[in-house]
């Protein structure tokens, strides 16, 4: 079961990542009750972010994924209000896209959203998704089907690690639940930094790794 986390809230500086396949992840203010937190392999980014990545990859458990019983995405509450009217998907819209203004519902009614995974940019939300780095499917069949519901939310809503981006819905929609030994991003540039995040999210969530998933990343890293 996941323990609880102190990760500083980021913003994924989509254009860099774009240009340099390297994150260029920058902190912005903490989450709700002030959190700070350490600096995660995520948000080094480069050679030291791979490294991080590495030790982090090392220290998860590996075995086979388990049983898909049970699931739902009703399982992980998702979009969650996150204050002034805004719900997750809006909040990573903002905090994802350029010159983004939103209405007094908080719905985006200009700006501009390049996604990572294939440097398209898109101006409208749309043509947008919020994706989940780990897929909900993904993150119950590798531990969090042992998780309470409250739990589940947390992970489908959390503004303070590295496991949401706005991407270009069909992207997202080719991806599915689909794991980094399956489904790698179309921009081969941005697959360290998937890697990297996709790594972050697993250790931060204490969630397992397959042997085949293990080695793609590892792959992966090597493009650092």
């Amino acid at each position: 079961m996941r323990k609880s986390i102190t990760l500083s809230a980021i913003s994924i500086t989509l254009g860099a990542m774009v240009l340099s396949g390297c994150a260029a992840v920058d902190k912005v203010a903490g989450s709700e009750g002030g959190a700070t937190g350490t600096a995660t392999s995520a948000e080094t980014g480069g050679a030291d972010g791979a490294d991080d990545a590495r030790t982090q990859l090392a220290e998860l458990k590996v075995g086979p994924d388990g049983s898909m019983d049970g699931y739902s995405r009703d399982r992980f509450p998702h979009w969650s209000n996150q204050g002034e009217g805004c719900n997750t998907r809006e909040t990573v819209l903002k905090r994802d896209g350029d010159g983004v203004k939103v209405d007094d519902k908080c719905r985006p009614t200009s700006g501009s959203w390049t996604s990572p995974y294939d440097g398209e940019t898109w101006t409208d939300p749309a043509d947008v998704d919020i994706d989940h780095v780990v897929p909900l499917a993904e993150a119950w069949r590798s531990g969090a089907d042992a998780w309470t519901d409250e739990e589940r939310e947390r992970f489908a809503n959390d503004l303070d690690g590295v496991n949401l981006l706005a991407v270009t819905d069909n992207v997202n929609q080719s991806k599915g639940d689909k794991g980094p030994e399956d489904w790698q991003p179309p921009l081969e540039s941005y697959w360290c930094t998937y890697a990297i995040l996709w790594i972050d999210v697993k250790h931060t969530w204490e969630l397992t790794v397959e042997e085949d998933e293990k080695a793609t990343l590892e792959d992966m890293l090597d493009r650092c």
